[in-house]
């Protein structure tokens, strides 16, 4: 994930990224299921959508102990 990926994601709302959450969760389910039938065509694919999910939720995170503060 590059700077540009960063900022766009650290320029949503917060809604915007409860709902790419959502979407990324959905997707890493039906990354893991192709895994489990031998249907992926790229295995890397988990490992990126993994990151972006922890990004998100870092994201998320920090706005909460900002808010709290």
């Amino acid at each position: 994930m590059n700077k540009n990926e960063l900022n766009k994601i650290r320029e949503m709302s917060d809604v915007e990224l409860t709902k790419k959450l959502d979407d990324l969760k959905e997707d890493l389910f039906n990354l893991r299921f192709q895994h489990a039938i031998n249907q992926l065509d790229n295995p890397m694919r988990l490992k990126a959508v993994r990151k972006e999910i922890a990004v998100i939720k870092t994201i998320i995170r920090e706005r909460e102990l900002k808010a709290q503060a």
